[in-house]
């Protein structure tokens, strides 16, 4: 009985986290403070939200009218379609925390997670019934669609731009600033990564090689 209870307290708490989405991108000053500092978010909500972002974007590729989207399905590798997606996201919440940690942010890793994939939530809730409508216009109408579309990029950009002025506490300049910041430690990241595969792929060439000559003299 009180495991039954506490499931669902558990999906109750769950459920208001992820409502509370709908909250933030409405409100997006008092609700990412509240978020964070208020304990009004979780984590269960935020990858539910990433989870419907990358399924959007898969429906998109299959579903979406070919007046707006022609695809080469053979050209697609569907893993490396998502993880173009989870990897300049995991950049993006290292690259700020690790920045605006030496620079008095308050927030955490998991803050800037959570934020960021609340931040996320206008994207799924446009891009769905766009890919709905984008099979009922036709090429007069497509102006709509795109509007709608890039409407939905903008306001997702600007509730992760407050989301992390609200949990770093800074100002909005500030926050520019180090969004700017950011996005070049993502890059100085992605170089790193490069280097240490580069070197990595080098030296197992190298053992490879040099393995091949020892037997080819035995």
């Amino acid at each position: 009985m009180a495991t039954a209870l506490k499931k669902k307290e558990t999906y109750s708490h769950y459920l208001a986290t992820l409502k509370f989405s709908l909250y933030c991108i409405t409100h997006p000053l008092d609700g990412f403070w509240d978020l964070t500092h208020e304990k009004r978010g979780s984590l269960a909500a935020a990858n539910t939200i990433l989870l419907l972002t990358l399924v959007c974007r898969i429906m998109k590729l299959q579903f979406t009218g070919f007046i707006f989207l022609h695809v080469y399905w053979e050209g697609i590798n569907i893993f490396l379609y998502l993880a173009s997606i989870l990897f300049p996201l995991a950049l993006w919440c290292l690259g700020n925390w690790g920045l605006t940690t030496l620079f008095d942010g308050k927030g955490t890793l998991k803050q800037v997670y959570m934020a960021t994939c609340y931040g996320l939530t206008p994207y799924p809730l446009i891009q769905f019934p766009l890919i709905l409508f984008s099979n009922m216009v036709t090429v007069e109408e497509a102006a709509f669609y795109f509007v709608l579309s890039g409407f939905s990029v903008l306001w997702a950009g600007v509730l992760i731009l407050s989301a992390m002025m609200e949990i770093h506490e800074y100002t909005m300049r500030k926050t520019i600033l180090f969004t700017i910041g950011s996005l070049f430690a993502m890059l100085v990241m992605v170089f790193i990564l490069l280097l240490f595969f580069s070197m990595i792929s080098q030296g197992v060439v190298y053992f490879v090689s040099l393995i091949r000559e020892i037997m080819f003299r035995m």
